[in-house]
């Protein structure tokens, strides 16, 4: 008992203070405890600070003390300071996060959108892959050869029109704007491709057709009974009968612009087949039903469109007479686009309104993260470039991402080092400032690289394509070096060639080579295919290449890879260095970056030797990191001497903090300026 008691006492002496209590406990009975009044009880067990403030001698607190206690420990130095301490701290870590933060978003420049960051690889739907051995391409064989891009490295896939149509023109005559024709397959098979190239991280571009349809399409059929609504749909005006001509205005495919209709007793304008009738596009009702075919589709979930023939959407009301290049010809032989310069039938104003609207209708669509809508315009303005820049809008009203750029598609007409420069000088200088480029080696339309430059010079295209600034577009087959095939005159299928086999583009649109099988496993069911194979496919398809390190589609995969994971390409400086008659040179460079990287491709017809000894910015030194000729690679040459053979490209990486565009404005590009914070490793606008 006195062992409890005394334990007792020592633990009530480690811990209260209460003088009635600690009594009671050294001996006082519990009644002298208890009479020594209720107030006295009451401080055992409830301490009042004003009363017991004096008395409180206890210095460390003890579980279950009361508030009143706890307050008193709570406001001494040794508990407060240490407190003061770590919330200050916090707040000024809290303040200096948020400071950090807002520093670093408003130096740092916009991010890449996928378009920015991935090539564009067209598929010609009926070319690329027969999945029933109809001898057709189809969205089934699209969805078979998907792995394709991946093992490419390639994230935006555009492909050509697989709308329901009378296939006059190929797809590019629309029957029913919200259907996929049965030779492609069936809307089920659209949704199903679309879900898996999304699955596979893969942005689908659809190619769209603003400016006319079909003349089987159901506008254009109640357009010709004058039906109340559609009436005014399409570009009517009266004319003679036995001469249908009511102006001098020809087709893009020859001979005039204008055919009668029986039904109506009118003529309707297509500036392309007769059987392409234009919209009227002035037409506000019109308008809405285009926007709302766009609406359809991005409902389905579509990533972009290229938006096809665009400057002919828009044609001068009044109908007048175009001037003749030629005034002294006959009128009656005016029967080309090239006789005529278009003043009233195409880039009219009003177009670029129209355009800012389909915009406006996409950026309502790019609100949910990551999954901006992208645009590109199709429009051949040739010498006019400076109408081609009007489609990447103003700085304050969006138009396109970009407009396609083809002047790269001029580079046969005269293989050289100064030829090249002058066509991607044409396009650089030519740029709205900040605006991001594009570059297109080969399409549907225009013969392949491979055939019109050489086959010689695939390989070194492919290189400046994927190195130079802005977005490159790949047509299918260009990424194995692809040529064009020949064809008879009974084998064309191309509108174009049935009236003049010489512009047939069947050539350029022979089936892809994917092994050498049969068909060149475009299609292994039956010996069928649309168009000829072309001869070459033993040797020049995906299957062979994928095997050899130093083929076409190897150093193509290179090339893209390089230029995905290397910031000086993406988001560096583009100079030129040097051009002449056999080579055209040109560097990629960040500030801040340590590694830039030197391009060194001869387009000549023969063997050069090129100085750059003056580029003071240069190490004498210059180790090759990849050249189109693979015994070159990790060859060291000395900047006075590089040597290359004709068709030959090189990408030659060097380590130097000396920039050379400080020196070099002039012959020095940039869409967005940025520098690299190499200790920390994040860009910063500078």
């Amino acid at each position: 008992m006195s062992f409890r008691k005394n334990s007792g006492q020592m633990e009530l002496e480690e811990t209260i203070r209460n003088p009635g209590y600690k009594d009671a406990v050294d001996g006082g009975s519990a009644a002298d405890a208890s009479s020594s009044g209720t107030g006295e009880r009451r401080d055992a067990t409830a301490v009042k600070l004003d009363a017991a403030a004096d008395e409180y001698t206890q210095v460390k607190p003890y579980a279950g003390m009361p508030k009143e206690v706890l307050l008193l420990h709570s406001s001494r130095a040794r508990y407060r300071v240490p407190r003061e301490i770590l919330f200050w701290l916090i707040v000024c870590c809290t303040l200096a996060l948020v400071a950090v933060t807002i520093t670093i978003i408003a130096l740092s420049p916009p991010c890449l959108r996928w378009w920015h960051i991935t090539p564009v690889y067209q598929v010609y739907p009926r070319s690329f892959k027969d999945s029933d051995g109809d001898g057709v391409g189809d969205l089934k064989g699209i969805k078979e050869k998907l792995d394709h891009f991946l093992d490419l490295n390639i994230k935006a896939v555009w492909i050509s029109p697989f709308y329901r149509s009378p296939m006059k023109d190929f797809g590019y005559d629309v029957e029913d704007f919200r259907d996929v024709d049965p030779l492609f397959g069936n809307m089920q098979d659209f949704e199903e491709l679309l879900v898996e190239m999304h699955n596979k991280g893969l942005k689908l571009i659809m190619d769209f057709i603003p400016n006319h349809t079909s003349d089987r399409h159901r506008w254009f059929n109640l357009s010709r009974t004058r039906d109340p609504q559609y009436k005014d749909y399409y570009v009517w005006t009266d004319c003679d009968p036995a001469f249908p001509k009511p102006n001098n205005w020809v087709s893009i495919f020859g001979n005039s612009s204008w055919t009668y209709d029986e039904v109506r007793g009118q003529c309707y304008l297509h500036q392309f087949l007769k059987e392409q009738p234009d919209l009227n596009l002035r037409n506000p009702d019109v308008v809405q039903e285009i926007i709302d075919l766009i609406s359809f589709w991005l409902e389905k979930g579509v990533d972009g469109f290229r938006m096809d023939a665009v400057k002919h959407m828009l044609e001068a009301a009044h109908l007048r007479d175009e001037p003749q290049v030629d005034p002294d010809k006959p009128p009656e032989l005016v029967t080309t686009e090239w006789d005529l310069y278009h003043d009233y039938t195409t880039s009219q104003v009003g177009l670029h309104d129209m355009l800012r609207e389909f915009r406006a209708v996409m950026d309502d669509y790019s609100r949910e993260p990551g999954r901006y809508r992208f645009m590109v315009t199709e429009s051949y303005d040739y010498e006019e470039v400076d109408k081609t820049m009007m489609y990447y809008g103003t700085p304050l009203i969006k138009e396109s991402d970009f407009p396609f750029n083809f002047y790269l598609l001029d580079l046969p007409q005269n293989t050289s080092g100064w030829w090249a420069k002058h066509l991607v000088d044409l396009w650089m200088s030519n740029m709205p400032s900040g605006k991001w480029p594009n570059w297109v080696v080969g399409n549907h339309d225009r013969p392949r690289i491979g055939s019109s430059a050489g086959r010689i010079y695939v390989r070194a295209i492919n290189l400046m394509l994927l190195t130079l600034p802005g977005t490159p577009t790949t047509y299918y087959g260009e990424e194995i070096g692809m040529e064009n095939i020949n064809i008879t005159q009974s084998q064309v299928q191309d509108p174009a060639g049935k009236y003049n086999v010489s512009l047939s583009r069947d050539p350029q649109r022979s089936p892809m080579q994917w092994n050498s099988e049969k068909n060149a496993g475009f299609n292994t069911q039956t010996n069928n295919t649309w168009l000829p194979v072309h001869p070459s496919y033993e040797t020049v398809n995906v299957e062979v290449q994928n095997k050899d390190e130093g083929s076409v589609l190897s150093q193509y995969r290179f090339l893209n890879g390089l230029r995905q994971s290397e910031l000086p390409f993406l988001r560096g400086w583009f100079c030129y260095v040097l051009s002449d008659t056999n080579v055209f040179s040109y560097l990629r460079e960040l500030d801040g970056h340590k590694e830039a990287y030197l391009m060194v491709i001869n387009f000549g017809r023969g063997p050069s030797t090129t100085d750059l000894s003056a580029v003071k910015e240069l190490p004498d030194e210059l180790r090759v990191l990849m050249s189109t000729n693979t015994a070159n690679n990790q060859k060291v040459f000395q900047k006075s001497r590089i040597q290359t053979e004709a068709g030959e490209g090189l990408v030659i990486r060097y380590s130097t903090y000396t920039r050379f565009h400080p020196n070099h404005p002039a012959q020095c590009y940039v869409s967005e300026k940025a520098c690299y914070l190499e200790t920390v490793g994040i860009l910063y606008k500078c």
